[in-house]
């Protein structure tokens, strides 16, 4: 069963920097795209960064300059870097992947249960 376990969310102000971790456990074959998506509240999920083969980066516009996605391929963990934060980056951040579990399947999207991110000005 494959697991994207985030941490790294909470509370700061505004200009405050946070890092977020993701890690993916469990039988896994081979980790295509990670990345980052958050949702604020009323809000559509939206992409924030991601890795794209290969090994490309994208980012939304308003994050650019301020966040930086990494990735570590040998512990199966994406990271974003968060600098200069505003009010309005405040929004629970969900992982995702793109994962082949064995060689019996084909790749499938896993997402993280989120982790909250909170900006207060």
């Amino acid at each position: 069963q494959v697991q994207l376990v985030e941490s790294g969310g909470g509370l700061v102000q505004a200009g405050g920097s946070l890092r977020l971790s993701c890690t993916a456990s469990g039988t896994i074959l081979a980790i295509g795209t990670m990345g980052w998506y958050r949702q604020a509240p009323g809000m559509q999920r939206e992409l924030v960064a991601t890795f794209t083969r290969p090994n490309s980066t994208n980012y939304l516009d308003s994050v650019k300059g301020r966040f930086t996605i990494s990735r570590d391929n040998a512990k199966k963990t994406v990271y974003l870097q968060m600098n200069s934060l505003k009010p309005e980056d405040t929004a629970v951040y969900y992982c995702n992947a793109r994962i082949i579990p064995d060689l019996r399947s084909t790749y499938s999207t896993y997402w993280g249960q989120g982790t909250q991110v909170t900006v207060s000005s």
